[in-house]
């Protein structure tokens, strides 16, 4: 691990789900004790890959229990905790720290548009004082893009300031690397993470943290051999050749629209079709489209 109380190689896992809508416990629980054995540190369960918001709050607080039940160590947990209502992330957070894990992801609140900053630090603050324990350690998540709601500058330092030792890092999914070097350098000792795989390297080498990265769902041992050795003495050809892995296959990943098509891809590399099931508003892809990207994983395999 790194030096940060959250680092390392996270896997922003998918969910598998039933014919009826509901979490297949068993296959996610298999899929992350193989992902951990693939070179991940730990698993980012139930964020924007994970599909976290087309479940309720009880499945959710399941599937982290059926996970930590089939053998997966919570301290190698960070669930995604946030929903749109203050007081169901409180009781999501809870549940998660009462489970001991090592930290939970999560997101502004997300329906309302156009919050000031203050709004959100307040929301933040509210949340962190309503789940009230010690032990709670929180991945702030930046993914304007698709909440709507981006995180400034001011109110991670107000957060950091407020409550010292929860707030722990940040998950930017952005996809600006300016964004994370200027929070590494303005932030010392907190963990930025990546949450776009081909950042990982340009943010380690800028003092970065790690990943929670979608692509890990299938080549985690790329991302964990560029985190080991991206600054290791000989090793410059081997972390290039590993990152052009890691571009080509998160090029693939979004060939499509991203999360059936990484479940098409984890449906092929663990060989059940199962995975290919999404809950609405998402749809799987096409016949079409599924074989188009089995037959690019045949050639990045074969490369």
């Amino acid at each position: 691990m790194s030096d940060f109380e959250i680092g390392g190689v996270f896997c922003a896992a998918t969910t598998s789900v039933t014919s009826d809508g509901r979490p297949d416990f068993r296959l996610f629980t298999d899929h992350c004790r193989k992902l951990l054995e693939e070179g991940c540190h730990g698993i980012a369960l139930l964020g924007t890959t994970g599909e976290a918001n087309s479940f309720g709050l009880k499945d959710r607080m399941e599937i982290l229990d059926r996970a930590i039940a089939g053998g997966i160590r919570p301290e190698q947990l960070l669930p995604g905790t946030a929903q749109s209502a203050v007081a169901d992330t409180i009781e999501l957070t809870r549940h998660a720290v009462r489970a001991g894990v090592r930290g939970v992801v999560m997101l502004p609140p997300f329906y309302y548009k156009g919050v000031s900053a203050e709004g959100i630090y307040r929301a933040y603050a509210r949340i962190f004082d309503g789940v009230g324990d010690d032990r709670l350690r929180v991945v702030l998540y930046h993914i304007p893009q698709v909440s709507g709601v981006a995180i400034p500058h001011e109110v991670i330092g107000r957060l950091l300031e407020d409550f010292p030792g929860i707030v722990v890092g940040i998950k930017d999914s952005s996809g600006d690397l300016e964004n994370m070097k200027a929070m590494v350098k303005a932030f010392p000792g907190f963990g930025v993470l990546a949450g776009a795989d081909p950042l990982l390297l340009p943010l380690l080498q800028a003092g970065g943290a790690g990943c929670i990265t979608a692509s890990s769902n299938l080549i985690a041992g790329d991302l964990r051999f560029v985190f080991d050795n991206w600054d290791v003495a000989g090793r410059a050809s081997e972390v290039k050749a590993a990152q052009e892995r890691i571009v080509a296959w998160r090029e693939l990943t979004n060939a499509y629209v991203q999360l059936p098509t990484v479940k098409a891809m984890v449906a092929r590399r663990r060989g059940d079709n199962a995975w290919l099931r999404v809950n609405p508003p998402l749809v799987e892809l096409t016949d079409t489209e599924r074989e188009a990207v089995w037959a690019r994983m045949v050639q990045l395999e074969e490369a």
